[in-house]
């Protein structure tokens, strides 16, 4: 090839590439733009903690009350109590600061994917990550999901550059390894692994030992804080949201189905001596993401939410296991080609098709405009009612958008923010003895249940005045009961604002169908 067809070719290279890398992020534009109403309600949650710290209360639950920790998120609670010191909406930070993750996420697949690999592994790796739809909706979730998955991604990347003796930073390992812990308990323990493979190839060097012993001193220095502020090792919330082995023996069936290919082809890099110890970092990495939810089962989990923390370490691992494949191969170079991109093609197809096919997909794309009509009109309607300071309580069992909404005192007889049932109280009896101004309970129909998430609804509820219902979606109706004296205000603000947010939020439509969330987007689209 003479020197000018190499300088077309290369200019051909280049513009392809540019064209990928914009088409990539076009998509997740797009991805994020389609699933931009999705909030969940855990989310508020961690946005009361952060407004009550950026207001000088300290993160707590409920001001001038013992503390209780009901998030596992301490560093994105802590980010967020920034913006919210400046008076900043916190579902649309949480948002923005989400979809800025996921693209610097996105290019670190790419990027790495091409320079530990070839071009066909930062394009499976980076296309995978894209096409895989519950990507969106953890995006616009409001919680650290996208944040610890980079974070990990990150951390991995670290080891892999340690094992390949390439110049590493030498305070990010140990700070990888903080961050992570601070975003998630168990983060700790997966950052630690590169750091590991990272401390043995640096062991004679002073200085690594200097940032990883004040990384320490800081890690342990936050945990004997947290111990002593909250007066337990580990968030409210892990004593409550996970299960035992059998639902974990099932999360981990959930998971394989859907990222399997991608262990598979992770595994791929065990077989050629070069990649071997790259591939063994990979999966340690993914193993232990995945070893606190496969010994505890979560519970409340969407979309393979806490399985996702891990997934662009196995985009990466998938894309770099294609291209071993293709490299593995030998003779020519048009049958590897095609061997890589029909196994990509089958990668990206898998991935894409799952993402799809969730059964929850129905639920959480509809999600964000159903709390908006219930919990969020709730919220609300008790922040504007005419009840005094001193009356101004509630007890739950959604504790996110109607107590960040109400800004009432709270008693969440779920657990996740009330020490006393997460530890084994009776719900009904930390109820009564709190005597909330207002109970709100869940049904599955539009009728009064006799227990709701261990609430003995009648023994609860007794002395108090039925207000009335709010239906979110097919299948679930919240119930509202308030205190004789403030039953009129309640129930008239309640049903000023839900009338509202019944006829602004898909008015008249409760159905769990894809359907309902396309006819949104096409109406935003201006095609309805």
């Amino acid at each position: 090839m003479t020197a000018p067809e190499q300088a077309r070719t290369g200019r051909r290279r280049v513009v392809a590439q540019a064209a990928l890398i914009l088409g990539l992020v076009a998509v997740f534009l797009v991805g994020t733009w389609a699933a931009i109403e999705f909030t969940v309600d855990d989310a508020y949650i961690t946005f009361r903690y952060s407004e009550n710290l950026a207001d000088g209360h300290g993160p707590v639950w409920n001001v001038g009350e013992d503390p209780v920790e009901g998030f596992t998120n301490f560093g994105w609670m802590l980010l967020l109590s920034v913006f919210a010191a400046l008076d900043w909406n916190l579902d649309d930070v949480a948002k923005l600061l989400s979809a800025l993750i996921g693209l610097a996420t996105g290019g670190m697949l790419v990027r790495h994917g091409h320079r530990l690999g070839s071009w066909p592994a930062a394009l499976i790796a980076g296309t995978t990550f894209v096409v895989f739809l519950p990507t969106y909706f953890h995006v616009a979730a409001g919680l650290e999901t996208v944040a610890f998955a980079a974070v990990v991604l990150r951390a991995t990347l670290v080891g892999l550059d340690a094992l390949a003796g390439r110049t590493v930073r030498v305070w990010e390992p140990p700070l990888l390894v903080l961050v992570a812990g601070m975003l998630r308990p168990e983060g700790a323990f997966v950052a630690a692994l590169p750091l590991a493979v990272w401390l043995w190839q640096r062991r004679r060097d002073r200085v690594v030992w200097f940032w990883t012993g004040l990384a320490a001193a800081v890690g342990l220095g936050y945990f004997a804080w947290r111990w002593a502020f909250y007066g337990y090792p580990l968030p409210n919330t892990f004593y409550v949201k996970f299960g035992k082995l059998d639902s974990g023996l099932r999360w981990v069936e959930d998971t394989a189905v859907v990222f399997g290919p991608l262990v598979l082809l992770t595994g791929v890099l065990l077989v050629p001596r070069a990649t071997r110890r790259a591939a063994t970092l990979l999966l340690a990495v993914a193993g232990a993401t995945y070893l606190t939810y496969a010994l505890s089962g979560p519970s409340m989990d969407y979309l393979h939410r806490f399985a996702y923390h891990a997934f662009p370490v196995l985009c990466l691992g998938a894309g770099l296991g294609v291209s071993a494949i293709a490299t593995r191969l030998g003779g020519r170079v048009s049958l590897q080609r095609a061997l890589a991109a029909a196994i990509g093609a089958l990668t990206v197809a898998w991935a894409g098709l799952w993402g799809v096919l969730s059964g929850e997909l129905p639920l959480i794309a509809n999600y964000g405009v159903d709390l908006e009509r219930t919990h969020v009109a709730i919220g609300k309607a008790l922040a504007n009612t005419d009840v005094p300071q001193r009356a101004r309580s509630l007890a739950v069992h959604d504790a996110g958008a109607i107590p960040y909404f109400s800004g009432w005192r709270t008693v969440d007889y779920l657990g996740l923010n009330d020490e006393a049932v997460a530890h084994g109280a009776d719900p009904t009896a930390v109820v009564r003895e709190a005597g909330p101004t207002v109970v709100v309970v869940r049904a599955y129909g539009p009728y009064v249940p006799r227990t709701a998430y261990g609430l003995r609804v009648v023994e609860a509820t007794s002395g108090y005045e039925y207000v009335g219902k709010v239906q979110m979606r097919d299948g679930y109706w919240l119930n509202l009961f308030v205190l004789p004296e403030w039953a009129e205000p309640v129930a008239t603000s309640v049903e000023r604002h839900a009338t509202y947010a019944q006829a602004t939020y898909d008015p008249g439509r409760y159905d769990l169908t894809l359907d309902r969330w396309f006819d949104r987007l096409a109406e935003r689209l201006g095609m309805r």
